[in-house]
C-alpha cells in the first residue's frame, strides 16, 4: 500500500491527502463508485430502483439473524441473508399479478421492521445504529483488497453477460428466442445486487446506498445519447460525485456518504435540465426514436446468439 499511498500523494498534492484515512477512503471510492455506476445502468433500465432498495434495508435483519444464530461475522450473514432475500424477492416478483413495487414494498418493510424488532429486543441497536449513515473513512487496507476483489469480478461479469442482460431488459421474449436463460442470468444479477450492496452498506449506509446506486445512471439517461454513453456517463458522474463528495466533506465536516449523495443529486437535476433543453436528441429519445432497438445493436451485439 506504501507504494499507492506515495502515487496519491503524488498526484494530488493537497492537504487532506497526508492523511491515511483520506487514502484509504479515496481508494474505496475509486473502487466503490465504477461498480455502483455499471450496476446502476441495469438497475434503470430495468426499474428495479425499489429492488436495491429493499436489499438495503434487509441488512439489518441479516445482522440481526447472523446475532442470533451466533455468527461472529456479520457480513457473512448480511450476505447469505441478502441473496436468499433477493432471490425470493425476484421470485414472488416474476409470479405475482401484482405491481412489482407494491411486491418489493411489502418484503422491504417486513425486513427492517423485522430486523429493528431483533436488534432492539437484544439491546444491540446501539451498536449497529451506523450501518445507517455508513462511514467510509474508517476503511481498512484488508476490506478495500476486497472491494478490489469485487471490482474485478463485476467487470469480468459485465463483460461477458452485458449483451444477454440488455436484451432481457428491452425483449424477455426475443431473449428467450434467442436461447437464453433468462431466469438464470435475472437470478445472478439479482445475487450479485445483493452482495455488492451488503460488502458497501457498512461504509455507505443503509439509507444512502440506493441513492449511490440510482442518481448516477439516473443522470446519465437524461443526457445519453447511445448505450455506450449511458454507461460512460454513468461512471463518470459517479466517480467525481465520489471524489468531490469526498474532499468537500473533509474540508466543510460533513459525513461523506451524504454530501457524495448531495453532489450526485445536484448532477440528476443539471442533466435533466439540460436534456430538456436539448433538442431532444438524449438517451430517452433515442429509444423513444427507434421504435426497433435491435436495429443499433443487434448488428453489434448479438451476433453470438445467431
Amino acid at each position: 500500500m506504501d507504494a499507492i499511498y506515495a502515487v496519491l500523494e503524488f498526484l494530488l498534492p493537497f492537504e487532506f491527502i497526508d492523511y491515511t484515512f483520506m487514502k484509504n477512503a479515496l481508494l474505496a471510492i475509486l473502487l466503490i463508485t465504477p461498480i455502483f455506476a455499471i450496476l446502476g445502468t441495469m438497475i434503470v433500465n430495468n426499474k428495479m430502483a425499489f429492488f436495491s432498495d429493499a436489499l438495503g434495508h434487509s441488512a439489518l435483519t441479516g445482522i440481526a439473524i447472523g446475532m442470533l444464530l451466533g455468527i461472529s461475522n456479520i457480513n457473512i450473514s448480511m450476505i447469505i441473508f441478502a441473496v436468499v432475500f433477493a432471490l425470493l424477492l425476484n421470485f414472488i416478483k416474476n409470479k405475482t399479478t401484482y405491481g412489482a413495487d407494491t411486491i418489493i414494498s411489502v418484503f422491504s418493510s417486513i425486513a427492517i421492521a423485522l430486523g429493528l424488532a431483533i436488534l432492539a429486543q437484544t439491546g444491540s441497536f446501539n451498536k449497529y445504529s451506523s450501518y445507517l449513515v455508513g462511514d467510509i473513512l474508517s476503511i481498512t487496507p484488508s476490506e478495500i483488497l476486497y472491494l478490489f476483489i469485487t471490482f474485478i469480478a463485476v467487470i469480468l461479469f459485465w463483460y461477458f453477460m452485458f449483451n444477454k442482460l440488455n436484451v432481457i431488459s428491452i425483449n424477455k421474449t426475443l431473449a428467450k428466442s434467442r436461447g437464453i436463460n433468462t431466469k438464470l442470468i435475472d437470478n445472478i444479477f439479482v445475487i450479485l445486487i445483493a452482495v455488492i450492496v451488503m460488502i458497501s452498506i457498512r461504509w455507505i449506509g443503509i439509507l444512502l446506498i440506493n441513492s449511490l446506486l440510482i442518481l448516477p445512471a439516473a443522470a446519465s439517461r437524461n443526457v445519453a445519447k447511445s448505450m455506450r454513453s449511458y454507461h460512460l456517463l454513468s461512471v463518470i458522474f459517479s466517480v467525481f460525485s465520489g471524489i468531490t463528495g469526498l474532499i468537500l466533506s473533509y474540508y466543510w465536516n460533513i459525513p461523506t456518504g451524504p454530501m457524495i449523495v448531495i453532489i450526485s443529486g445536484i448532477i440528476y437535476f443539471v442533466t435533466f435540465v439540460i436534456g430538456k433543453l436539448g433538442t431532444g436528441s438524449n438517451f430517452l429519445n433515442w429509444e423513444k426514436r427507434d421504435r426497433s432497438p435491435f436495429k443499433k445493436i443487434t448488428k453489434r451485439r448479438y451476433r453470438s446468439y445467431d
